[in-house]
């Protein structure tokens, strides 16, 4: 007895509508809204979600770089060498060795949790203030993201410190 092969060919223009076109149908505009990445920090109430989201890859790693950059050992539950650590250099703002040990830092947390972003240039700058007890400076660090696009970024921090 010869065995029957029972075969189904479906054409893929033949699968009905898509969920964005029947949603266009529905609601009679568009859909052309980006769908949330990540959450905006510092952390907003939002319209749509509990909190602001990023919608843009861009946005939302810049965030994360900032918020790594400014991360002290210890602050992050589960992950405790996560951040640069540069709270404790603090005190040594405008010196030689915080430039260096800063930079030291900052490498190996980018290099370890985001090596998808190509670090380029440091900067420290200071500004005056009236009050001589409180130090007032900044890094601005910049940066690109070969992945995304090679536009170069610029990150800019600021650093209190007592004197």
């Amino acid at each position: 007895m010869a065995k029957v092969r029972e075969r189904k060919v479906y054409s893929f223009k033949s699968v009905g509508e898509l969920s964005k076109d029947h949603r266009s149908k529905v609601t009679g505009r568009e859909v052309t809204e980006k769908p949330p990445i990540g959450i905006k920090t510092p952390l907003e109430l939002g319209d749509k979600s509990l909190f602001k989201m990023h919608t843009d890859l861009d946005k939302t790693i810049s965030d994360n770089l900032r918020n790594l950059i400014l991360t002290n050992h210890g602050e992050r539950l589960g992950l405790f060498d996560f951040g640069a650590n540069l709270f404790p250099l603090s005190m040594e703002f405008g010196t030689d060795r915080f430039d260096s040990e800063a930079i030291g830092r900052i490498s190996t947390a980018v290099s370890k949790y985001m090596p998808y972003v190509a670090l380029g240039t440091f900067e420290t700058f200071s500004e005056k203030i009236d009050n001589k007890i409180v130090k007032k400076g900044g890094i601005r660090i910049t940066y690109t993201i070969p992945s995304v696009n090679n536009n170069m970024r610029m990150l800019e921090l600021i650093i209190y410190s007592g004197a």
